[in-house]
């Protein structure tokens, strides 16, 4: 895991047995575990790919966690239900819900997963809070940053997968989908913005993301995806930074809920076989 600059985390005595985790309440512990977020519009085919890396991570034996923003805890999943599929939401209310969600999802899950050794795969971070909110909405990407930063005591994870379509496409499978949730159903000048702020976020920080042509067939993405995430899997694992088990990883507290986002997309079986023929490499 990997804090950000700006604002250092900070660090604590450990938290008491019994009593809620906070980010204060954790001691630093720089590199263990592995926080992986994978970012991008709707409809460029996230829910596919973490599909398939989750394949890869339980060929590794790796401990991981399978998570998402918002609504990766109770209290996200109450969140996400007023966020996506309730009335109108202002601006600056839509990014202070979001960034509550984050608070409580590093505090509660995200945070302990690191200390085990775990490696955590977010279906979204703070990086869309940036995208959305702070470019598509105008409030100003570097102030929805800030906000965000401080929520989760600046941590930043260690890659950020970018999966990057034209705004066109993604539309156009979104509306295969059917009608979608309130961010879904924003217009395309929305989208646009969307797309360049994340293109943006990506050239400011290339040591942290990997941008992939969503656009390309699912073998294709999950092959450019596979070669970005397996190598820091594989170097984290010669370090003895990760915990390894001997089955299926475990689940975020709402991780078995159906997605709202996506929920139509499934792996291609062929794509999941060689990529878990990877992970089986990795592992060894």
């Amino acid at each position: 895991m990997t804090t950000s600059p700006d604002l250092p985390a900070r660090p604590g005595t450990g938290p008491q047995a019994g009593s809620p985790t906070q980010v204060a309440d954790l001691p630093a512990r720089p590199g263990t575990g592995l926080l992986i977020s994978v970012e991008g519009g709707d409809g460029v085919g996230k829910t596919t790919q973490i599909g398939l890396l989750e394949a890869a991570l339980k060929e590794a034996g790796v401990e991981y966690v399978l998570t998402r923003e918002p609504g990766g805890t109770e209290l996200g999943a109450s969140i996400r239900r007023l966020l996506l599929h309730g009335g109108y939401v202002s601006p600056r209310a839509e990014a202070l819900l979001y960034a509550a969600d984050r608070a409580h999802h590093v505090a509660t899950c995200i945070l302990p997963a690191l200390e085990r050794g775990a490696v955590v795969l977010t279906d979204r971070y703070l990086d869309s809070s940036v995208a959305y909110q702070g470019a598509a909405r105008a409030l100003g990407p570097q102030e929805v940053r800030d906000l965000s930063l401080w929520a989760t005591g600046s941590l930043l994870p260690d890659l950020t997968v970018l999966l990057d379509a034209d705004p066109a496409l993604t539309a156009q499978r979104a509306r295969e989908r059917g009608l979608g949730d309130r961010i879904e159903q924003e217009p395309d000048s929305f989208r646009a913005t969307l797309r360049q702020e994340f293109l943006d976020l990506a050239a400011a920080e290339p040591d942290r993301f990997v941008v992939v042509d969503a656009a390309q067939e699912i073998e294709a993405v999950g092959r450019q995806v596979s070669a970005a995430v397996l190598p820091l899997l594989r170097e984290r694992l010669a370090q003895g930074r990760l915990a390894r088990r001997g089955s299926a990883g475990r689940l975020a507290q709402q991780g078995t809920e159906q997605p709202a986002r996506g929920s139509t997309e499934q792996p291609a079986r062929g794509s999941t076989e060689q990529l878990a023929q990877r992970a089986q490499e990795v592992g060894q």
